[in-house]
């Protein structure tokens, strides 16, 4: 026998599980994954074919990707569900660039000066430019890519770094006793500055977590690396669209390794104190 006071559905009103609540996954909003007890900020969210994702970066600046399903999430000890924010959302406090300083709107590109920052290749530029760009144009500090640094004693020779042209130099993979640390303690002097990461290719200095891959594959020595990691990664071995499919996982500062952080912004400290546009 059906009860009449509960209808078709014989649970109990007091039983049902009542909907949670919609909450906008906006940026910078604290929550936690109910599965995994993962805390963090949203970093931001995507579509997929398998539906709608959230990315989540803890205090340690680890990320995580999550699917947007019901009652997924803990917000401030309630049971809620992440749905992708509508529109563009109001700024909550000063806009930002990409590398985390504050935007300056409206504000004009400088006139370049005579320092520049060089970096390895082309894929190092392009990075540079997607977080730093902004501050960049506002500093008049110009990037220049010089494939490979086998001729950077030559190069810096002929740029002639002095108190108003001061030349700034990013080399990749500069561990000691490497062919790396022994150019950059050539060329090092009170108006140029070599500093570099440990990594093998700047494709390392993106967290994997932003890639959305455990780690950077280990390729055995005597491979071309970028070919390598390609087909570990079971990726075309295309190193160009490859790169694309990298630089766009690349949304701000949060996005690549403290390694690279550091050694961009102080040489763009370097070139840009004391010298002149």
């Amino acid at each position: 026998m059906r009860s009449k006071h509960y209808g078709p559905d014989l649970t109990p009103p007091w039983k049902k599980q009542r909907p949670a609540p919609e909450v906008p996954a906006e940026p910078d909003l604290v929550v936690e994954e109910v599965t995994s007890g993962f805390c963090g900020a949203v970093i931001r969210c995507e579509k997929t074919a398998e539906g709608p994702t959230v990315t989540l970066e803890d205090r340690f600046g680890k990320h995580r990707v999550f699917p947007m399903t019901p009652r997924g999430f803990l917000l401030e000890g309630r049971v809620v569900t992440l749905v992708r924010p509508q529109g563009r959302p109001a700024p909550s406090g000063p806009a930002r660039t990409a590398s985390g300083s504050l935007a300056v709107p409206g504000a004009r590109a400088r006139v370049a000066r005579a320092g520049r920052i060089y970096v390895e290749g082309r894929h190092d530029a392009e990075l540079v430019e997607r977080v730093w760009g902004d501050d960049l144009r506002i500093e008049g500090v110009v990037v220049e890519f010089l494939e490979g640094i086998d001729d950077l004693p030559g190069i810096v020779r002929g740029f002639a770094p002095g108190p108003d042209a001061r030349l700034g130099v990013l080399v990749d993979h500069l561990v000691p006793g490497s062919k790396e640390s022994r150019i950059a303690a050539e060329v090092t002097g009170e108006h140029a500055l070599v500093v570099g990461h440990p990594y093998i290719d700047v494709w390392e200095a993106v967290k994997p977590a932003s890639v959305g891959i455990p780690a950077w594959p280990a390729v055995p020595r005597g491979q071309d690396w970028k070919t390598g990691v390609c087909r570990a990664l079971g990726w075309p071995e295309n190193t160009g669209a490859a790169w694309q499919r990298i630089l766009g996982c690349v949304r701000s500062y949060r996005d690549l390794e403290p390694q690279l952080l550091g050694r961009v912004e102080e040489l763009i400290d370097f070139v840009t104190v004391g010298g002149a546009a």
